[in-house]
């Protein structure tokens, strides 16, 4: 990647293909971790992010359904309540929502218009081989449109750790930790407590911390040495008192729980008619999402072990003896052997694929790795996405179940129409 990434037109609108083009044009991350990029583009659009409230939330798994709940629950107390997301599933403009709705697509293309100008004229002051990242770009484009909206406060989900994320430029008055486990390691470190490290380096001084329920031992260690010595609170959700949550999986339960922590932690007392509602109306797409029936086809974005565990524990509980046949594509940076250990003892059938981005293991390899962790027979190993889940599909019967998981970039695969084009994640 150059700095000759194509420039905004000036003289015209962006359409939402645009404003994807222009982003597919960008490197995801770039090789530099750091903010000084994100600040001076903070700084060229006029620093959106002090222009509201906001909550933080960082984690290995549950973030994007932590997010909405706060949202919703926010929403419930009467505020204007934004939302950042990643990542998107179908469209990028996904990723960023005002008041439970996603931003038109019109004012998203603005937004990013917008920040391709901010971006052309930091470019210009960086040093060379340095250049604005997609996800920096996406991030400004946010939290400059969610200004733009007036939301009161704004519930922001990271995209990788914490400490180097671009979403790390936000004065938050409550982070919250959700959960731990064994993730890019590449990057974050190779113990939990490295992990940990990295995720509340968000936690601001005097600000307070809400951190889940059963948080690895690691964990709780780390972020109770950071509020220390930040000043800040640390509050543990619970469960206690908590509203059913009508036909959810369990994993949505401890989600609840920290959600209504952090809008506690910025509101004060909550109405528990407010809580009871979120829990009955929120629903989160890609996460345990039934795409259709007969057999029933179910979608989960359970991408590392921890999620795999949960996925686990979902599937046992609606089973109620039928086949399970899973389709499957997993990251080259995740634990893909744990993974499969978790979710394969229940498997009546395993179909392997790869998703449409160079970080997918290849089905061989996932193939290898089953039958290393005692899969019995011979996984079918079906390349593309949406052939390979309807293998699964033919392969559960009429009443079975089809369960495709591993990673969110299977499920946009999936979710996209056979041929259309694929939006970096």
């Amino acid at each position: 990647m150059t700095a000759s990434v194509p420039q905004p037109s000036t003289d015209r609108l962006w359409t939402l293909a645009d404003a994807e083009d222009w982003l597919r044009s960008l490197e995801l991350f770039g090789m530099t971790f750091g903010l000084e990029r994100m600040r001076r583009l903070m700084t060229a659009l006029d620093a959106p992010q002090e222009r509201f409230r906001s909550i933080h939330v960082v984690g290995s798994n549950g973030k994007s359904s932590t997010v909405r709940m706060i949202a919703a629950i926010l929403q419930r107390h009467g505020l204007r309540c934004g939302a950042y997301l990643s990542p998107h599933l179908v469209a990028f403009n996904e990723r960023v929502r005002v008041d439970g709705e996603d931003v038109p697509a019109q004012d998203f293309a603005e937004a990013m218009r917008r920040a391709a100008r901010a971006a052309a004229a930091v470019n210009r002051t960086l040093p060379d081989g340095q250049v604005v990242t997609q996800f920096e770009a996406l991030t400004a484009a946010a939290y400059d449109e969610l200004a733009r909206a007036q939301v009161d406060v704004a519930v922001v989900e990271a995209g990788l750790g914490g400490r180097f994320d671009a979403t790390n430029v936000l004065p938050s008055e409550v982070a919250v930790l959700t959960n731990i486990s064994l993730e890019h390691t590449r990057w974050l470190g190779p113990t939990i407590a490295d992990i940990a490290a990295e995720k509340v380096d968000v936690v601001r001084a005097g600000s307070t911390l809400v951190v889940g329920p059963e948080l690895h031992p690691d964990a709780v260690a780390v972020a109770q040495e950071v509020c220390a010595g930040r000043g800040a609170q640390l509050i543990t959700a619970t469960t206690d008192d908590l509203p059913s949550i009508p036909g959810a999986v369990p994993y949505q339960r401890h989600n609840l729980a920290v959600a209504r922590a952090a809008a506690a932690a910025l509101l004060g007392d909550l109405d528990p008619a407010a809580v009871a509602f979120v829990a009955a109306h929120t629903t989160v797409p890609g996460r345990f999402e039934v795409i259709d029936q007969a057999p029933l086809t179910i979608i989960d974005g359970a991408h590392n072990a921890d999620g795999a565990h949960h996925l686990a524990q979902a599937l046992a509980a609606v089973a109620d003896g039928r086949p399970i046949v899973l389709c499957l594509s997993i990251l080259e940076d995740k634990d893909a052997a744990t993974m499969l250990r978790e979710l394969t003892p229940q498997a009546a059938g395993l179909v392997l694929t790869a998703a449409t981005t160079p970080r997918a293991l290849s089905p061989s390899t996932l193939a290898s790795l089953a039958r290393q962790v005692g899969w019995e027979g011979e996984p079918l190993v079906v390349p593309e996405p949406h052939a390979a889940l309807a293998a699964a599909r033919d392969l559960a019967g009429p009443d079975g179940i089809a369960v495709a998981a591993g990673s969110l970039y299977l499920l946009a695969d999936l979710l996209r129409p056979i041929g259309a084009p694929g939006s970096t994640l």
